[in-house]
């Protein structure tokens, strides 16, 4: 798999081992956050997404958007703050902050599809080495297709970025050099974060910002599109 050429092993000494294990959850939730910028319009979507709203800082101001109405979403309720009738549009309880607005679904797709978000996060079966996403169906006879909003957000927002990871349980790397899956978006994914390294999307192919636990040339062995170091 990923076949290495002598200037990919040369130059991947400029990629850093940021960390001696593979991320958990938390932890690229708390990668994430860190990565957006301040002020951002954001929507995160079902499943590990979510869990970024618990790591976004007060200093970052960023608003985040619920597809099925609400700007102003805070992090996850825990305890005595949830609220059944307060929730994401995975269903979760969440929290709201000072200034939270809500609004009829038809808007909240119209914020979505007209280009308001800086960035959506979302969760994806297979990303490409061109950046097309596929999050919303396996092609398997008994799978569930769940499409959501999951179109609408790749489409409309600036950035998209994925997490998930790196492989399946039978370890086929789901970063590949074209979909195989039904496709939710057409080149729209800028950054995908897993467990092992975070992946930039770029025009001149895919670099690799940083690695977690696994070397530049382990991480190339893992993959079948050829890596990049980060510029």
């Amino acid at each position: 798999m990923g076949e290495q050429t002598t200037s990919d092993i040369t130059s991947a000494g400029t990629v850093p081992q940021t960390s001696d294990a593979p991320l958990g959850r938390d932890d690229m939730a708390k990668l994430v956050a860190k990565d957006i910028e301040p002020g951002s319009f954001v929507n995160l979507g079902i499943g590990q997404p979510t869990n970024v709203s618990n790591y976004l800082t007060e200093e970052q101001d960023v608003t985040l958007h619920t597809e099925n109405g609400m700007l102003g979403m805070g992090p996850v309720a825990v305890g005595d703050q949830i609220d059944q009738d307060l929730i994401n549009a995975g269903k979760i309880p969440v929290t709201e902050l000072p200034g939270a607005s809500y609004f009829h679904h038809a808007d909240s797709f119209a914020i979505m599809r007209g280009g308001h978000l800086d960035v959506c996060v979302l969760g994806a079966f297979q990303v490409s080495a061109t950046g097309d996403l596929a999050n919303w169906h396996t092609g398997a006879p008994d799978a569930i297709p769940a499409v959501g909003g999951a179109m609408d957000l790749a489409t409309g927002a600036k950035d998209v970025y994925v997490m998930m990871t790196l492989l399946t349980k039978d370890g086929k790397s789901k970063l590949v050099p074209e979909l195989t899956y039904p496709v939710t978006g057409v080149g729209r994914v800028t950054r995908v974060y897993t467990e092992k390294a975070v992946f930039l999307i770029t025009e001149e192919g895919v670099r690799v910002r940083e690695t977690f636990g696994i070397s530049f040339e382990d991480l190339q062995g893992l993959v079948d599109v050829p890596l990049l170091p980060a510029a």
